[in-house]
């Protein structure tokens, strides 16, 4: 059986962050870059249930796992996203 395949659309709904594209590359473009050292589920602009599912699906390997690396992926570089 095949895992469910999130986007990161899904991601910030599950956090209840707003989750437009827009919403998420204004999310991202405010909180780049993340530090190398920094995990992303201690950056400080999660509160802690937000953490605590992020801290969790890692740790599970979860069918978020993927969406949430692409995050961190996203934060961590400083390419802009931003739609055409």
């Amino acid at each position: 059986m095949e895992s469910p395949v999130h986007s990161l659309n899904g991601l910030f709904a599950q956090l209840g962050l707003p989750n437009s594209d827009q919403n998420i590359a204004d999310f991202i473009e405010q909180h780049k870059p993340v530090a190398d050292n920094k995990k992303l589920a201690d950056l400080d602009f999660f509160n802690d249930s937000q953490r605590a599912f992020l801290r969790e699906s890692l740790a599970q390997d979860a069918d978020w796992a993927e969406v949430i690396d692409t995050l961190d992926s996203l934060l961590r570089h400083a390419a802009d996203i931003r739609p055409s």
